[in-house]
């Protein structure tokens, strides 16, 4: 771009006349005007720019002539002066067989904090491999998760003891279902189950979920130690997130109407009236328009509330 000679470009030549970014063309094509004192046309060919955009591109250096075209060379200590002395430290807790994270949780209880990303940089400039994928029982003791039982009707525990629980309400519902026979309304409507969660016990998960109050089987996972849902269920343990999910959907349409059909059958005999009544589930259909005299409602599909309306 700047060799106007009929010199070839050597590889050591070429940096200094084909400019690679638009910094250094900037900064040749402003030399080559102000220092050499080519004319302006002349100079904006030689920089590759138009007339035009070169008499800008001078008119915004005057106006800052102190404009860096080379950024200063980085300055202060070019160590880590906490990694540096850990090192030692590092070095003999790998030795042991120790993860990167279990030698930073270490060294942040016994010594001072080091990042995990720290001690492996100290360990790949030692020459340190990575460990290989340990099983559970080969890491070294430390703070895990409980893990909930499996859920199985077989391994209910009837004998007498006392618990607290937060679903101690549920147990009131419990004089109407019983003389519901709700297994039987179930067998007879198709619902599927298992030998270890029956569909009774399935469907009284679901059940005590919906009458406590909380709005998805999603939110089971908070409740699972808790022997009062789960003996409401008939369980030892109320089923898993994973599981409540899959049985909603193993569950055929037409199931649900036979249910309806039993069901409102089973409250009659006992002498419970039908309701003459039902309920309906709005959904919020947004409005986008503007002064409208619209109340805000939630939108769940956005997590918002906004305008619009309900149907």
């Amino acid at each position: 771009m700047f060799n106007d000679s009929a010199e070839p470009l050597t590889d050591l030549t070429r940096p200094f006349l084909q400019p690679q970014n638009s910094t250094h063309r900037q900064y040749e094509a402003l030399r080559a005007y102000f220092v050499e004192r080519l004319p302006s046309a002349e100079a904006a060919r030689r920089g590759g720019y138009t007339a035009g955009s070169f008499r800008v591109l001078v008119h915004q250096f005057r106006q800052n002539p102190d404009r860096q075209f080379f950024l200063p060379a980085a300055k202060g200590l070019k160590t880590a002066p906490k990694a540096d002395r850990l090192r030692e430290k590092v070095i003999a807790l790998r030795k042991q067989n120790l993860s990167i994270y279990d030698i930073s949780r270490i060294l942040g209880r016994e010594v001072e904090p080091l990042s995990p990303v720290a001690v492996s940089l100290i360990l790949q400039q030692e020459g340190f491999a990575r460990l290989p994928r340990r099983q559970d029982e080969e890491r070294p003791p430390t703070i895990h998760p409980d893990a909930a039982a499996v859920a199985n009707v077989a391994a209910l525990d009837l004998s007498s003891h006392k618990f607290r629980t937060r679903f101690g309400g549920l147990f009131l519902f419990l004089p109407t279902l019983v003389p519901a026979h709700l297994d039987h309304i179930l067998s007879q409507a198709g619902f599927p189950g298992s030998k270890m969660i029956p569909a009774a016990h399935a469907l009284r998960s679901l059940l005590g979920l919906k009458l406590f109050g909380t709005a998805r089987h999603s939110h089971v996972m908070s409740s699972v130690f808790d022997e009062g849902l789960a003996l409401f269920a008939g369980l030892n343990v109320v089923p898993k997130r994973s599981f409540l999910t899959e049985y909603s959907c193993r569950v055929k349409p037409e199931s649900h109407h036979q249910l309806m059909r039993l069901w409102f059958d089973a409250m009659s005999k006992i002498g419970l009236p039908r309701g003459a009544s039902f309920d309906l589930d709005f959904h919020t259909v947004p409005f986008h328009g503007e002064d409208a005299l619209m109340e805000k409602h939630y939108v769940s599909k956005r997590s918002r509330r906004q305008k619009g309306g309900l149907v």
